[in-house]
């Protein structure tokens, strides 16, 4: 490329020649370029597109079956025999019946297996998804004149479900919770296929990490406090809105002493076999090739004791009911449902989105390969999509079970087709076993399943000490989840984290530097000990953004550590009635000094420096607003004689500074040398040396 012609050299080491860029392509152009481009079609375009959209058509061709076969087969298996369990525990959460469940967790491994760019990630239902649509259903479910404490979960309560061609006045409860949940997946669907469409992956990075855990946090709360009931065996009103936890432990305090012996005594053990087992996998997992399946071996025998005990009938425990095997005829959603659970939706999106993307980059980067987000948008947008059509629900990638999956030798997504094979099985074949299984046991593996997010609580004090602003952010997140709602919960986190960001680039660290001994480096004199300041120069370093927001922080921040209030000492100069014309950048020029200079006559006997030199490193960019602030602090130095020199600028910050008009028009200028300088010790040296040069002028005037 061309260069610029050679600036003036002005003997102060090395200096930048400023590349002389393209002219650029106007919008027009551009526009005719990337259409050309989506619109040029190919064989080898066709292909790569399919690649794109269907990720395992690439790598399969690549699959070693001697190193990953065995590996994905037993991942698979124990994905599988944790799903089953999981799927129809968490259709109490959801309020749905679990069949749906079953539905979900089969066809969400399938289309991620075609889709989805992590290797690891275990797509499927998710504790905090299925409490998300469960609060939607009982919402629906109120104001459709149901009652939102029938749970679908009791013998026959599900003989509506399986007339799919039952008119709406004459569906049932379950037929029209459903109806809802497709409703809303459909529609969390369309949001994160656009998203990916639109390449917006980059969204989920603004959902921190400790947003995150709080709104896991404050969601488990809220799943623990549903799930009491059941662990009790008592019958309280689903309350809904804000307060909702605390509502519903008020009503479980009044109605504690209605509780069901059975389920009590159920859920006592339950929970002592299910901790304990955890625990002791925790402990030996080095030694454990394969995590135990404790959860399935729970079900089945408190299954076995139920049927043959007649718990049901004897005392009264609650049991899942009639599981259907088969599947059911796809239906399309009800449009009026999209239209009303349509803001309900972006939440769920949102979330799924977050946990998906943030969990595929996790394991991507421990693992030593990459993703891609906006496909990963477009993969977990379908399992929600399509399904939608299957009487299926919402769903996204789950922590837990990609630990598991990883932890037992998962090499490619050829282990989430055994894992559908096996919840295959379940629903052809199996299902009905589980008719008298109780609810309270379906209640002990949520309760256990949500250990690591509950957990996350002791990462509070810790996650202080490290950064007080997300410790508050994760906090009122989580309190936010508790008290009022999910989706509150999850709008707070946002916002916290936005002031919190704002926050931090508003005020900004700000400090003067001085020399570290004899050397060309400068820090922080209030943080080291025997730094040497230098005479006459203050150097100002301002740890942010400069920008409409903190400019002026920036300028209080300057004027309060180097005792002088430019702005207001110009302005009283001015009013006072000096007329003094102040060149920008250069020195004034009075009418009539006398015999002695400029600077000495306009600069402050208290002010005591000549030069103000700014550490641009930490500058990240320039508005609009930052530049004007500049410009403005140099004309009110330049009126009291003191120079204003900037170092270490990035060539964003330069760019910045040159539209803004603070530089010269043309790149190299000598206004520019004069101003900006590579380093700092460059600044300094140059500024003790035009006053030197000033001082003899001086002298020999």
């Amino acid at each position: 490329m061309d260069e610029s012609p050679e600036p003036l050299q002005q003997n102060r080491g090395p200096v930048l020649v400023r590349r002389q860029r393209p002219a650029p392509r106007g919008l027009c152009e551009m526009l005719k370029a990337r259409l050309w481009r989506s619109c040029s079609c190919s064989m080898l375009c066709a292909r790569a597109l399919v690649q794109d959209l269907l990720p395992a058509t690439s790598w399969l061709r690549q699959y070693r079956p001697r190193e990953y076969l065995a590996g994905d087969v037993m991942s698979g298996l124990v994905i599988g025999i944790i799903l089953v369990p999981q799927a129809i525990a968490y259709s109490l959460l959801a309020g749905l019946q679990p069949i749906y469940s079953l539905y979900t967790s089969f066809f969400a491994n399938l289309i991620y297996f075609l889709m989805g760019t992590s290797r690891h990630v275990s797509v499927g239902i998710f504790s905090l998804l299925c409490l998300m649509v469960g609060q939607v259903v009982d919402r629906e479910l109120q104001l459709a004149g149901f009652d939102p404490s029938q749970d679908g979960l009791r013998p026959g309560a599900n003989s509506s479900i399986l007339n799919s061609s039952a008119a709406m006045l004459d569906c049932g409860r379950d037929c029209y919770a459903i109806r809802i949940a497709t409703a809303l997946t459909l529609m969390t669907g369309l949001y994160q296929v656009l998203m990916g469409v639109l390449r917006l992956g980059f969204v989920s990075a603004y959902l921190s990490q400790p947003l995150l855990d709080g709104f896991a946090m404050g969601a488990s709360v809220t799943i623990l406090t549903s799930q009491l009931k059941h662990l009790l065996g008592v019958r309280i009103p689903r309350h809904q809105g804000p307060g909702m936890v605390v509502l519903t432990w008020l009503s479980l305090l009044r109605s504690a002493g209605q509780a069901n012996v059975c389920d009590v005594v159920t859920s006592t053990v339950c929970l002592t076999v299910l901790l304990a087992a955890k625990e002791l996998s925790d402990r030996y997992r080095r030694r454990l090739r394969v995590p135990l399946p404790t959860e399935l071996l729970v079900i089945v025998v408190a299954t076995l004791v139920s049927h043959f005990g007649q718990l049901h009938r004897r005392f009264g425990s609650s049991v899942a009911g009639d599981i259907p095997t088969g599947f059911m005829p796809p239906q399309v959603p009800e449009p009026r449902l999209m239209q009303r659970v349509a803001l309900d939706a972006v939440a769920l999106a949102l979330v799924g989105a977050a946990f998906s993307i943030s969990l595929a980059e996790m394991f991507a980067r421990s693992h030593g390969y990459s993703v891609r987000a906006n496909q990963e948008l477009l993969a977990v947008g379908c399992c929600n999509l399509l399904p939608a059509f299957l009487h299926c629900f919402a769903t996204s990638a789950a922590l837990a079970k990609s630990l598991v999956k990883t932890a037992t030798g998962c090499r490619t997504q050829l282990s989430s087709v055994v894992s559908a094979t096996v919840v295959l099985l379940v629903l052809l074949a199996l299902a009905p076993l589980f008719h008298d299984l109780q609810r309270s046991v379906l209640a002990c593996v949520i309760v256990v399943s949500l250990r690591g997010a509950l957990r996350k609580v002791w990462d509070l004090p810790r996650l202080w000490r490290m950064s007080p602003a997300d410790a508050l952010v994760w906090a009122g997140t989580a309190a936010t989840s508790m008290l009022v709602s999910t989706e509150a919960g999850l709008l707070a986190g946002v916002i916290l984290s936005l002031l919190s960001l704002a926050g931090r680039t508003q005020r900004p660290r700000a400090t003067l530097l001085a020399r570290i001994g004899n050397s060309a480096f400068y820090e922080d004199a209030t943080e080291f000990e025997g730094l040497v300041p230098e005479p006459g120069v203050r150097v100002f370093r301002f740890g942010g953004p400069l920008y409409y927001a903190n400019k002026d922080f920036f300028l209080r921040s300057l004027y309060s550590l180097t005792g002088l209030d430019a702005g207001c000492v110009a302005a009283r100069r001015k009013e006072r009635g000096s007329e003094w014309e102040v060149g920008e950048g250069g020195p004034a020029q009075g009418k009539d000094l006398g015999p002695v200079s400029s600077r000495a006559a306009l600069a402050p006997a208290a002010a005591g420096f000549h030069t103000v030199v700014i550490d641009c490193a930490p500058l990240l960019f320039l508005d609009a607003a930052g530049v004007t602030t500049l410009q403005d602090l140099r004309r009110d130095y330049g009126a009291l004689g003191i120079s204003l020199l900037l170092a270490c600028c990035s060539p964003t910050v330069r760019d910045a500074l040159s539209r803004g008009g603070f530089l010269g028009e043309g790149p190299g200028d000598v206004a520019e040398e004069e101003q900006l300088f590579l380093s700092v010790h460059d600044a300094v040296q140059t500024a003790r040396a035009r006053h030197r040069e000033l001082e003899a002028t001086d002298a020999h005037l």
